[in-house]
């Protein structure tokens, strides 16, 4: 699970859409859960969210978020550095990595813990997290280390207006181009129809990706659009 939120609002902004599971409901199906936290801002690290989640659960975390998350009713919290790796079973390993963002939280100082994306390699698929980013070299660096990334899971949201907010965050044409730059097989659009955090509404990423593809001729079948609640088998037949 990657930066949870069940709530109704990331501390002042309210939801746009409801969560695709409540959190009951996901508890119900799900006993035991990974999580991984990939900042600290309040649409990413939700403290109601994280404390109502089996106590059991192993989170993963950027440097400086240890002692914070385990305050949340976690006592399994690993905590990582840019370019760690760690062993998580059953043939798989969990790589932090670099992104270009910041952190700030109201009883935490800006940047005193680290932001990151994760790559997850497991027999049958290695998938890309790519938590909140502006567009920066460092997807060509990783592209390059890791050559066999299938599924990106990319933000694009609260991108406008561009002066503002082009460091943090990808419009659609960048998280493309980092996705060319990571070498993946498989774009999948995250981070957009919740809130509202840009000038633009929460629905326009969805949007401005399909004319982006129909503008540049790219291969649809290599972007994920995916409806609030769609199930997305993740594997990679040829990688068998």
């Amino acid at each position: 699970m990657t930066d949870p939120i069940f709530s109704k609002r990331a501390l002042l902004p309210a939801r746009q859409t409801p969560p695709a599971l409540t959190l009951n409901e996901f508890k119900d199906m799900v006993k035991d859960v990974n999580i991984l936290i990939s900042h600290n801002h309040y649409d990413h690290l939700d403290r109601s969210s994280m404390i109502k989640l089996p106590q059991h659960s192993a989170v993963f975390v950027p440097k400086g978020l240890k002692n914070y998350v385990m305050g949340m009713n976690k006592k399994n919290v690993h905590e990582m550095d840019w370019w760690e790796e760690i062993e998580t079973g059953n043939g798989s390993k969990l790589i932090c990595l670099p992104a270009q963002h910041w952190s700030l939280r109201i009883n935490q100082g800006r940047n005193q813990s680290l932001w990151a994306s994760y790559l997850l390699v497991t027999p049958s698929a290695t998938l890309y997290f790519g938590g909140d980013s502006g567009y920066f070299k460092g997807f060509r660096e990783i592209g390059r280390k890791y050559p066999d990334i299938d599924y990106a899971f990319m933000a694009a949201t609260a991108y406008h207006p561009r002066w503002f907010m082009h460091h943090q965050h990808m419009n659609v044409p960048e998280a493309v181009k980092g996705f060319e730059d990571l070498n993946a097989r498989i774009f999948i659009l995250t981070q957009w129809g919740t809130f509202h955090l840009g000038s633009e509404p929460a629905g326009f990423p969805g949007l401005d990706l399909a004319r982006h593809i129909k503008q540049n001729h790219l291969a649809r079948s290599r972007f994920k659009i995916m409806d609030i609640g769609e199930i997305l088998p993740i594997g990679w037949s040829s990688r068998n």
